[in-house]
């Protein structure tokens, strides 16, 4: 691994990081946020945040006033980038598939299933690379905006007890049901639905083995909201099978990153409840 940068926030330190991927087959980053805690080599918890389309692992640590939040409760917090890159990796001309658009899951179909496993990426390789190089507990938690959202959902309901807490903003709860979902599902997976549902938030929920509470903000001025982000459909499954999830609807709020900094304190107290977070954590 190689750190190329660092700067100094809230009593802590912004560092982004590059390595070689295994899951990925190649060169990817990732931004981690270390509280004043970590750096005197205190073992914190760690919060995984998953950015939406188009994004890269700086979007999140430059725009959304994370390192306040994380300093105040002794967070580590890591941002990956939301796809592998490189000239050898698939790509495709629309924002919404290839580089930039993950979507977070292990893709079974050419020309993308050599590099695009960032479900493997982000729910074993990340992790054992962070607990291995930070000093990191094993308790963690995960979050997201709109694709991400999706991801940290999923990633949260397909691996039980792997996760102390989730939430998300904007989400795209059921892929299988919307334009961005079809046409990645279609292309990373090809036209089997039975296997879409293994990375529907929606469909996942109906057979949850564990009732880890859900936590979604969505922005009723939100675009994007009708065609593709459809949080009732979340709501109905969760009210059908008896799953926690508090959904919180907010007027005149958009997509935006603008949005997402509003109510990010909501959502680290939501996660700092279950994780604990440093003793020794900014005041």
């Amino acid at each position: 691994m190689e750190r190329i940068e660092h700067h100094a926030s809230f009593g802590g330190r912004q560092e982004v990081w590059k390595h070689t991927s295994s899951a990925l087959g190649g060169e990817t980053r990732f931004g981690v946020y270390l509280p004043e805690a970590a750096l005197r080599g205190e073992r914190c918890p760690v919060l995984y945040w998953l950015s939406g389309l188009t994004c890269t692992e700086q979007n999140f640590i430059t725009k959304a006033g994370a390192q306040e939040h994380a300093a105040r409760h002794g967070l580590i917090v890591v941002a990956p980038d939301t796809s592998p890159r490189g000239d050898a990796v698939a790509n495709d001309a629309a924002y919404d598939l290839g580089q930039g658009a993950g979507f977070y899951l292990d893709a079974t179909q050419a020309p993308w299933a050599p590099h695009f496993r960032m479900q493997d990426y982000v729910a074993r390789e990340l992790p054992s690379l962070v607990e291995q190089h930070f000093p990191a507990t094993d308790a963690r938690g995960i979050f997201g905006h709109s694709m991400g959202g999706h991801g940290a959902l999923v990633t949260a309901l397909r691996h039980p007890g792997r996760y102390r807490s989730v939430s998300a903003f904007s989400p795209i709860v059921a892929p299988s049901q919307v334009p961005w979902g079809q046409k990645a599902f279609t292309a990373y997976l090809g036209d089997n639905r039975e296997a879409w549902a293994a990375w529907d938030a929606v469909a996942l929920v109906k057979t949850a083995q564990e009732r880890l509470a859900l936590l979604v903000d969505q922005g009723e001025a939100d675009e994007f909201l009708a065609t593709q982000l459809r949080p009732e459909l979340l709501a109905a499954a969760c009210e059908a099978t008896g799953h926690p999830l508090t959904l919180r609807r907010h007027a005149g709020y958009d997509h935006s990153y603008y949005f997402i900094a509003t109510f990010l304190a909501d959502h680290f107290a939501h996660h700092a409840k279950a994780l604990g977070g440093s003793k020794n954590a900014r005041s």
